[in-house]
């Protein structure tokens, strides 16, 4: 195998149930809201909550065109947020095909942390993702 077609290295990815409750907010509408939250850890990047999709408010949502690869998880969908005049593009992603070693994602979402207005954990307000 060529240098530029090299698999990539192995990556730590845990992931476990979140302690408490998730509630994330956007322009003052609750767009999830889930007592079945996951949260994936991957090395160095902050901390993601995956929220499953059936604890997702839809309404403000809609399928953009966006696609990304992760070769930890799979391709990723994304969508983007509308509530009255404000937005967020790209700012919900899943991976509906995750590979075998994250398979409970499948059926999740998850929110960027920077394109929401507010995060709850058990009813405390978080002020960044160290969760």
């Amino acid at each position: 195998m060529s240098a530029d077609k090299a698999a990539p290295p192995p990556r730590t990815i845990t992931l476990e149930p979140a302690p408490a409750g998730v509630r994330i907010e956007f322009a003052g509408t609750v767009l999830a809201n889930s007592d079945r939250a996951l949260i994936l850890r991957e090395e160095s990047l902050p901390p993601a909550f995956y929220i499953p999709r059936e604890d997702v408010h839809w309404q403000a949502l809609s399928e953009s065109d966006r696609q990304s690869f992760c070769p930890y998880k799979g391709t990723a969908r994304y969508w983007s947020v509308r509530v009255g005049d404000r937005a967020a593009e790209n700012a919900v992603w899943s991976y509906p095909q995750a590979i075998d070693t994250v398979a409970p994602i499948r059926d999740c979402v998850a929110f960027y942390w920077n394109k929401m207005d507010a995060w709850y954990l058990g009813g405390e307000r978080l002020s960044e993702p160290s969760f």
